[in-house]
């Protein structure tokens, strides 16, 4: 790694969008890699820095260059669910398609954590998958389900990935489907909103 790489990755977690500019305009490498082969553009999209990501996407960085853990920028909003960075991200092009280390696109992370807004801008402005089944045999609503806490953020989850056309009969890899985990679980209002689909 050169010292130019080492002081672009260093800015780009510090969110230093000028510092940014200036590693690039000195030679540095859009896709230098960390010890964890993160590279500037993902370190920006997992601290939110937009401005220093703005800089790394207009160079032409990469939205789906993958870390050691299979992270990448365009994987890890659907993590931290910034609706800010997912449109810096979009004009770039993202793989829709790109699997985290769970074999899961970006969607399926942003339901379980009850992001609601990046959830329905992310149905709104792609089409993105709304059924991908990962390798725990889920999709974004069973996920929800599972992983949430059945509380108003999670609510609402499971009515936009309906309403966008989510299949609600999937069922895990174990025959589940998101109604019975719902009754299992207790989450009346979900419950409610599947069983009024069958």
């Amino acid at each position: 790694m050169t010292p130019n790489d080492r002081t672009l990755l260093d800015a780009a977690e510090r969110g230093d969008a000028d510092a940014v500019r200036a590693a690039l305009a000195a030679g540095a490498r859009t896709e230098a890699r960390d010890r964890h082969r993160r590279t500037p553009l993902l370190l920006a999209a997992l601290g939110d820095h937009v401005a220093a990501a703005e800089a790394l996407v207009a160079a032409g960085a990469d939205p789906d260059a993958q870390d050691d853990r299979d992270d990448s920028p365009w994987l890890v909003t659907g993590v931290t669910g910034s609706v800010r960075m997912m449109r810096v991200l979009l004009p770039a092009g993202p793989d829709l398609k790109l699997r985290n280390r769970f074999g899961g696109i970006a969607l399926i992370p942003a339901a379980e954590r009850g992001h609601v807004d990046y959830v329905s801008a992310l149905l709104r402005e792609t089409d993105i998958d709304v059924d991908h089944v990962n390798r725990l045999g889920w999709t974004a609503l069973l996920e929800a389900v599972i992983l949430g806490d059945g509380g108003r953020a999670h609510q609402k989850i499971v009515e936009l990935l309906i309403t966008a056309g989510a299949t609600p009969g999937l069922s895990d890899g174990d025959g589940v489907t998101a109604l019975e985990h719902a009754e299992q679980r207790g989450f009346t209002e979900i419950a409610g909103l599947l069983r009024d689909l069958r």
